[in-house]
């Protein structure tokens, strides 16, 4: 009787130990929530919903740094290199990262070994902008789910890797593509387009991560209607975004762009997605006078109901390509304001509170602006420069080519999808921003299913010899750009920053740095041996500390670059990810 009792404990012990294991590896909406203060994992892109990849971890800190040490390197392999922009999720001791040409990978976090490798089969014809890259991926329960290049949404098991459910966003042969990140918020599946050079309309759609059903659709273009779905799937309308013609002319919005390329972030106290809107198309502004809302703004969604809660516009009737996409960090202040800081393609940071979008301050980052001279806080507008907006073709004689002029920035940014970080310890922003411009004209253009839609030329200029990159750590509330750290090339890679007191960063030279976040000095470096386009991440497993980055040179640059495209043609390709802890002696 004795030894039944005992067995009976024994099994229940176990089956209860079992069932405590499958639960801890569920991943919960509140987990994700946390994931910002728990340094054990890392569960969402920008390492917390807020975006601020900001880490509590110290082991590696400003003095102990300089023993960082590569533990190991795994490679994509195979003849796709191209640009590696991926950050990478980690739980339960497996890292998953994609790569370019929508694949994933899941790997063991202390040995460096592939557990499994999902490759999607793309078509032909497949048409992304700027490269085959992909920024990431989502976890939820036991999935990891990403986008693939010819729009569809893939969930995967995180253990075996089989799918689980796939779902079409829309078609690729309409340039429709997705390389954000998705992120969870209050228990959904956010996700944006990728497309506006092709005419697309651009939006945020909600899902149930488990599922892949709808739950709601937000187009990002002034005309369109919204949606949520019933329990069968079918669509319930759910207001207009915006007024029909308001601020476009003629049937232009149809075509628009304003797409949601590079994901979005989430305020738990707020209950808002931020997303920001690519360009409106075509990028002849001469054809569609008017604000051409909502493009190149920053919209505050409320994640219960799929509606607007409030949007700002950072380029007005955008003529330069000044997609105003990146990522809008929220932080607080001391005296408990919840506000929001964005380092625009434009050249100018821009600070938000984050509940009614009221423009706090607006200054430069970039030292040379030339299609505007400030920002008015009062009206929020830009001041524009009219003299340096591209020429209307339609006004010469032989309507082929609008005046050309010099614009700085150039189209591709004074920061561009490389993500800033943020430190609640210096109160300071950390921004990879770029010094260059462009000569740029516009020309006739109609829209055609799938062709690129632009109506411009352009050529990228250089415009410093001695760099053109530069890692700046920048106050939001004075707009004091406190250090700079230049860089020969451009930098297209993240930031992490930590409770350390480091700022990490990668460069298309293929050194990972790592900086004093107080005073800019440079504390340490390793080459990986291909460019970094990538952000960096931190956890701790066991104890220890480690670091990651992705590297593999690539992305907008190398395709779009102009003559800056030349000065870095030396720059080789490459798909690995690196993982560094401190050595111990």
């Amino acid at each position: 009787m004795i030894k039944k009792q005992l067995l009976s404990a024994l099994v229940a012990s176990v089956c209860a130990a079992g069932a405590g294991f499958v639960q801890a590896g569920a991943i919960t909406d509140q987990m994700i929530a946390d994931d910002a203060k728990t340094p054990g994992d890392v569960l969402s892109w920008g390492m917390g919903t807020e975006g601020q990849r900001y880490s509590t971890l110290t082991q590696v800190n400003t003095k102990t740094v300089k023993d960082l040490v590569p533990v190991w390197s795994l490679s994509f392999g195979g003849e796709k290199q191209r640009g590696q922009e991926s950050q990478p999720v980690i739980a339960d001791g497996t890292m998953f990262v994609t790569a370019s040409y929508s694949r994933l990978y899941a790997i063991e976090t202390k040995t460096g070994k592939e557990k499994w490798k999902y490759e999607h089969r793309l078509p032909d014809g497949i048409m992304p902008c700027c490269d085959v890259i992909n920024r990431g991926a989502a976890l939820f329960d036991n999935l990891v789910i990403f986008g693939t290049l010819d729009a569809q949404l893939v969930a995967l098991d995180r253990e075996t890797g089989k799918v689980v459910w796939k779902k079409k966003v829309d078609d690729f042969q309409a340039g429709y593509s997705l390389s954000a990140a998705p992120i969870i918020a209050k228990g959904l599946l956010l996700t944006g387009v990728s497309g506006g050079e092709f005419g697309i309309v651009g939006r945020v759609e909600a899902r149930d991560p488990k599922t892949g059903n709808m739950v709601w659709s937000r187009p990002t273009l002034e005309g369109y209607m919204g949606y949520k779905y019933d329990a069968e799937g079918k669509p319930v309308e759910n207001g207009m975004t915006g007024t029909t013609n308001k601020s476009w002319p003629g049937d232009l919005w149809k075509t628009g762009g304003a797409s949601t390329w590079l994901g979005g972030s989430y305020n738990a106290e707020t209950g808002l997605a931020y997303f920001g809107t690519g360009n409106p198309a075509p990028w002849n502004s001469h054809l569609r006078p008017g604000d051409n809302l909502y493009s190149c703004s920053t919209l505050a969604i409320d994640v219960s109901t799929g509606q607007i809660v409030w949007h700002y516009q950072n380029t007005p009737n955008d003529g330069w390509d000044f997609d105003g996409v990146n990522e809008f960090v929220t932080f607080k202040t001391k005296d408990g304001r919840i506000l929001g800081g964005k380092a625009d393609r434009n050249g100018f940071f821009y600070v938000n509170d984050a509940k009614t979008g009221k423009l706090v301050n607006a200054f430069p980052f970039v030292k040379q602006i030339t299609w505007a001279s400030g920002i008015d806080l009062a009206t929020g507008r830009p001041k524009f420069n009219d003299k340096n907006r591209p020429g209307d073709p339609s006004k010469t004689t032989d309507g082929k080519k609008g005046e050309s002029v010099f614009s700085a920035p150039s189209f591709l940014g004074g920061k561009n999808q490389m993500p800033m970080a943020y430190s609640p310890d210096t109160g300071l922003f950390y921004v990879p921003a770029n010094e260059w411009g462009m000569e740029i004209w516009n020309e006739p253009i109609s829209y055609k299913k799938g062709a690129a839609y632009l109506g411009a030329g352009f050529t990228i200029k250089t415009i410093n010899d001695d760099y053109i990159g530069a890692l700046r750590a920048v106050d939001p509330m004075t707009g004091k750009i406190v250090w700079e750290a230049k860089n020969n090339a451009p930098l297209w890679g993240g930031v992490l920053t930590t409770k350390g007191g480091l700022v990490f960063y990668g460069t298309p030279e293929g050194l990972l740095k790592a900086m004093d976040a107080k005073t800019g000095k440079e504390l340490w470096s390793f080459q990986v041996g291909t460019g970094i386009v990538a952000p960096p991440v931190t956890w701790e497993e066991g104890g220890v500390q480690y670091v990651a980055i992705v590297s593999g040179w690539g992305g907008a640059v190398p395709l779009w670059g102009g003559d800056v495209a030349k000065r870095v043609n030396m720059l080789n390709q490459g798909g690995s990810v690196w993982v560094f802890k401190l050595h111990k002696s």
